[in-house]
């Protein structure tokens, strides 16, 4: 197909977002027969990967890891946008717009040791757990808190070198960064969906592009996966619903079977002492409707315990 040539693809410069991106590149070269030039990679430092001992709640929240690719994308300098659906706000910046979900991988979390994978049943009484994830760190204080938390930041290979090292006993990693980083530690046996529910968006690349940029919406709905698309419209219509970011413990998960969507979503009290959980079922084509219900579902459940959180983030 004749494209305006090139496309840059704007993305984070940490090894998972640049492989991501590879990733991306390639599907487009071949569902547009174009050559690797037309879909440059240009490789950007966020706010949030300049991280190294602040959680996001104290930094600002998610919004951190897509301010400079968004303003790139604005700016002119790159046309699309290749981003971790997780660190997205539900709201874009006035402009952009989903161009595409490409098909999802393995949403699970794995929890991981210096010897391997485990359950958390397994670590030892005051373990240390390392996370920069209110979410995982309530899910498992929730379960185990006798659990010693602490904040662990970094991209895949600084946490794996410090698990290595003692310096925590466990993290949890998410089981598709693992497969696509081709790390040998994406083999592993990864946590129930009952135990460790993952977060909205988790394992799925989106692409952003600018509403009036006609060839990068071409080309990027060519890699939509309309099944991971609905998915994701309704785990982001749950965040909505409950003002969710990084800043309150939210989990949700939506899939289809046999014409069925089901999403299940929780949120949870930073200390794990309090859950609510649910599940909805309905079309796929109300996607957003179903997110929306099953957040106001768990808003009511919550009461004012969940709202004086969510007010307080």
């Amino acid at each position: 197909m004749p494209l305006r040539s090139p496309l840059p693809l704007a993305t984070r410069n940490s090894p998972l977002a640049l492989a991501q991106a590879r990733l991306t590149q390639a599907r487009l070269m071949a569902a547009t027969g174009q050559s690797i030039d037309a879909f440059p990679i240009l490789g950007l430092t966020s706010t949030g990967d300049k991280l190294t001992d602040r959680t996001l709640i104290e930094a600002g929240g998610k919004g951190l890891f897509t301010k400079e690719i968004d303003e790139a994308l604005l700016s002119g300098d790159a046309s699309i946008a290749v981003h971790s659906m997780k660190d997205v706000p539900t709201e874009l910046p006035k402009g952009l717009e989903l161009g595409a979900i490409l098909e999802r991988e393995d949403p699970r979390d794995v929890l991981l040791t210096a010897d391997g994978s485990c359950q958390l049943n397994d670590l030892a009484e005051g373990a240390r757990l390392g996370t920069a994830s209110l979410r995982r760190q309530a899910q498992a204080l929730a379960l185990r808190p006798d659990l010693d938390v602490t904040t662990l930041r970094g991209n895949v290979g600084t946490r794996l070198a410090k698990l290595k090292a003692g310096d925590i006993d466990a993290t949890f990693l998410a089981i598709a960064g693992l497969k696509r980083l081709g790390r040998s530690e994406g083999d592993l046996t990864p946590c129930g969906m009952d135990t460790i529910l993952p977060a909205a968006g988790q394992a799925a690349i989106g692409l952003v592009v600018r509403r009036d940029d006609a060839a990068a919406t071409s080309a990027t709905a060519l890699l939509n996966h309309l099944a991971s698309a609905q998915a994701l419209t309704a785990e982001r219509a749950f965040l909505r619903a409950l003002d969710g970011s990084c800043r309150t413990p939210l989990a949700a998960h939506a899939i289809i079977e046999n014409g069925v969507m089901t999403i299940r979503g929780q949120a949870l009290l930073p200390d794990g002492s309090e859950c609510w959980a649910h599940q909805v079922n309905g079309p796929p084509d109300l996607a957003d409707e179903l997110g929306r219900d099953l957040g106001d579902y768990i808003r009511r459940a919550g009461g004012e315990k969940l709202a004086k959180v969510i007010k307080t983030t």
